[in-house]
């Protein structure tokens, strides 16, 4: 366990977050090799891919109940000297990831065929994108377990071991990618499914490897079989913080598949150019999202000590570091927007809607920075309403005009990334607001127990 009511809050913030990037790092690696060896398949492999992999932000909403809360509630327990009750969210937090897992596996692998009919842009993207998502999910459903083991972990300030699970998983799926999709070596061509495989088996070993840290190595919160049974008053803690962030996560896939469905008639090297614009802008935001991250722990543990003038500079400080490292991406973009895609393609449609769609939306990197300083604000508070906020007004902007503007004669794409761009421009300004209203308020209360 990690004491993060002490000590210099920039360099706790820089030294949290230093671990998780490099892990980052590897998470861009992976996503950048992966998304090189699918592109070489084909713009209809490319768009199945990037259709399904929005299905990931459906089941990333789900594991943010559990991520959130654990980390808001464990870290608040660790603020107040409350091991006890920290491990029992740790306890609850665990069962509830293997439900979880098990019925994301079910309801994925049966549904599958129907997500992809919805929202692919013709036959062949539909089968790829179904194909991939059947080697895929098993991987998703493993998430929670993972999800709810890191969390624990951050929320006692420990970040290393999660960051070298993350690593590990991340080179073996680098290597396994080019075997299992191109066939490189002993490996046969499996093409799609092949990017699914790799990804589960790589999940499946990161669970592994951070199951024997904790049984062998962690010694604030461990297993406990007596925990290991359903406490309904840490339930509905967690739901209560938790839903709203899954909520926010839950708002983002919807945005995805709004997109993808109104880019349908462009055809699949267009839904292929967002699919790799997409993902190199996922990539971007690693090192801001793992800002994000070390707030939310350090917010947490100073407001459970009551530490309030340590959660105004920790705030402060999170959303100043985000806003000034997004300020260079974005600068970087600028430059040549379509020399990120080259690595992936060469093909004039898929480079003009990738480079068109980043050159747009990197003028909210900024922005985007500071939505997700708030969040982890929010997170480290226990009050995840306010995300859940700021995303759905953003949608409320973003999807009636993106449908109306569609249905418009003439309308080109590039009109849509400058409606995604202006609306988060203004959740960020709501988040912002909303935050600086939140620690008012909480500066006026004592932050409950986790156990009623």
């Amino acid at each position: 366990m990690r004491d993060l009511t002490q000590g210099p809050i920039t360099k706790t913030i820089i030294a949290m977050a230093a671990p998780v990037a490099a892990g980052m790092i590897f998470q861009t690696l992976y996503l950048l090799v992966d998304l090189y060896f699918v592109a070489a398949l084909g713009d209809a492999a490319v768009a199945g891919v990037g259709a399904a992999g929005t299905l990931m932000f459906m089941v990333m909403a789900i594991t943010q109940i559990l991520g959130v809360s654990t980390v808001a509630l464990m870290s608040q327990s660790v603020g107040r000297k409350d091991q006890s009750g920290a491990n029992l969210v740790f306890n609850q937090s665990m069962m509830l990831s293997v439900g979880l897992g098990v019925l994301t596996l079910v309801v994925g692998l049966l549904s599958a065929d129907t997500y992809m009919a919805q929202i692919a842009a013709d036959m062949a993207t539909r089968e790829q994108g179904a194909i991939f998502l059947r080697w895929f999910i098993p991987g998703m459903a493993l998430q929670f377990a993972l999800m709810a083991m890191a969390s624990a972990l951050r929320a006692t300030g420990i970040v290393k071991p999660g960051m070298l699970v993350q690593m590990i998983t991340v080179v073996l799926n680098t290597i396994l990618a080019p075997i299992l999709i191109a066939g490189w070596g002993p490996g046969p061509a499996l093409g799609v499914m092949g990017a699914g495989l790799a990804s589960s088996i790589s999940v499946t070993v990161g669970i592994v490897i951070l199951l024997y840290y904790f049984i062998k190595q962690e010694k604030y919160v461990k297993f406990d079989k007596a925990q290991f049974k359903p406490d309904m008053a840490v339930w509905k803690r967690m739901l209560d913080i938790g839903l709203p962030a899954g909520g926010e996560m839950l708002l983002l896939f919807v945005y995805f598949a709004v997109i993808y469905l109104v880019i349908q008639d462009f055809g699949a090297a267009a839904q292929a150019g967002f699919s790799i614009g997409g993902r190199i802008m996922q990539s971007i935001f690693m090192p801001t999202m793992a800002i994000a991250f070390a707030i939310g722990p350090i917010v947490g543990q100073n407001f459970g000590a009551g530490r309030f003038d340590r959660v105004r500079e920790a705030c402060k400080m999170g959303i100043l570091l985000n806003a000034a490292v997004m300020l260079v991406v974005t600068v970087l973009v600028q430059i040549n927007p379509q020399l990120l895609m080259r690595g992936f393609t060469e093909e004039a449609t898929v480079l003009e809607v990738g480079g068109d769609f980043l050159s747009i939306i990197s003028l909210n990197f900024v922005a985007q920075g500071v939505v997700f300083s708030c969040s982890g604000i929010f997170q480290g508070l226990g009050n995840t309403r306010p995300a859940l906020l700021s995303s759905a007004i953003r949608l409320l902007i973003f999807i009636p005009v993106a449908f109306l503007m569609s249905h418009r004669t003439g309308f080109e794409l590039h009109e849509l990334w400058y409606v995604s761009m202006l609306s988060v421009v203004i959740q960020a300004v709501v988040s912002y607001l909303l935050v600086q209203r939140e620690i008012r308020l909480k500066s006026h209360t004592v932050p409950a127990a986790v156990a009623a």
